[in-house]
């Protein structure tokens, strides 16, 4: 079984080069969603692949969490995204 995810931004420092504003919001199925940055993506597809495929995260909300937030490559102007399976 597996799910799709959702990656928005929440948080951004500074410039992003790849010109990422806070809001954006990309559906992560089968496929690369258009236009993530690949640095990005790169940062984020450890944590996709957990929640698509039904794995879970142990945090503070719990044992089962079904969300995740993330920064990207970039030291000096990070983004943040959030990451949630979508339950369908």
């Amino acid at each position: 079984m597996f799910y799709d995810v959702t990656v928005k931004i929440i948080s951004a420092k500074g410039h992003c080069t790849a010109g990422h504003k806070v809001g954006e919001e990309w559906v992560v199925g089968p496929h690369t969603p258009a236009g993530i940055c690949v640095a990005a993506f790169n940062s984020l597809i450890p944590t996709i692949r957990v929640l698509r495929y039904n794995g879970f995260y142990g945090s503070e909300s719990g044992p089962n969490t079904t969300q995740h937030t993330i920064a990207c490559q970039d030291g000096d102007n990070p983004v943040i995204f959030e990451v949630k399976r979508i339950r369908e």
